[in-house]
């Protein structure tokens, strides 16, 4: 499917330029980015998996409610925002030419986004008050990762911390099956899986937005650097998640390794970079699969 502007009013659910039900389905489906609903919602499934103590656990109302929401309307939420406040940005990104969409909202679509997030509000009424800090956290760093006044992404470093976002999701999971926070090192761990994994996602990035004069992580350190602070973000992911059982620290060690093999290799970034949702998806199954082996035969 392609995302450039349509020329033709039969063609991309639009009809003399506006688009009609099919296309903002379309265009919000894009928006989501299917490839990455897992990074929301791949976060709770582990949470809740290693949170269980009982099978029933697994299927508990909060989990339900947490996975269902963070699979699309959560993502609706943080990639709409993004991509409203990155709309000029966007114009000279050639990764918007194909497998993402560049803003084409109207006030339906913004409807939609405005509504995801105001659903997701909703979820301190259903979820314990332990969750509250993880939600709240992940509301706040989500809008303001791209919209003012604070737009995270646009200042070196805060823009990689902002992104613990998507680990927070998971955590309120934990904490709402297992009526306690998750271990600290599983915290840090995570978080710093997420600096790096954001990081390394901006590399690709790296001309369109100094072009467009942002400024990012991957911008200041430029691109051999970039790799070296990627490295080292999942270095200290394997270290602390290594702390709560070294298996986990072995599993984690995949994503150190991964960006050597990438840095040392000819292979451009801008390949690589669609290799890791399958690459998120093997460790987040490989280590949801290992917490479901210790409930059913531990």
């Amino acid at each position: 499917m392609s995302h450039q502007r349509p020329t033709d009013g039969r063609k991309d659910g639009r009809t003399d330029g506006v688009m009609n039900a099919r296309g903002r389905l379309e265009y919000l489906l894009t928006l989501s980015r299917p490839r990455f609903w897992l990074y929301l919602a791949g976060p709770v499934a582990v949470g809740v998996a290693f949170a269980a103590t009982a099978v029933s656990d697994l299927l508990s109302p909060a989990a339900l409610v947490l996975f269902g929401y963070f699979l699309l309307p959560g993502n609706i939420l943080l990639y709409g925002v993004n991509d409203a406040f990155d709309a000029d940005v966007d114009e000279a990104n050639p990764k918007k030419d194909d497998r993402e969409a560049r803003w084409q909202g109207d006030t339906v679509v913004t409807a939609v986004i405005v509504a995801s997030g105001v659903l997701g509000l909703g979820l301190f009424a259903v979820a314990p008050r332990l969750t509250w800090p993880y939600l709240a956290g992940f509301f706040l760093l989500g809008v303001e990762y791209s919209a003012p006044p604070f737009r995270f992404k646009t200042t070196p470093f805060l823009d990689s911390v902002s992104n613990g976002l998507y680990i927070l999701p998971g955590a309120a999971a934990f904490a709402a099956v297992a009526g306690q926070h998750p271990p600290l090192s599983a915290l840090v761990g995570a978080w710093a899986w997420t600096m790096g994994m954001h990081t390394f996602s901006a590399i690709p990035d790296i001309e369109p937005d100094r072009t467009a004069g942002i400024r990012t992580t991957a911008t200041f350190l430029g691109e051999r650097r970039t790799y070296a602070y990627c490295f080292a973000c999942w270095l200290v992911a394997a270290a602390a998640f290594a702390l709560v059982d070294w298996r986990l620290g072995a599993v984690l060690s995949a994503y150190p390794l991964a960006v050597l093999a990438v840095a040392r290799s000819e292979i451009s970034v801008e390949r690589a970079y669609w290799w890791y949702p399958v690459l998120n998806t093997v460790i987040g199954a490989t280590l949801t699969m290992g917490a479901l082996w210790r409930l059913f035969y531990g």
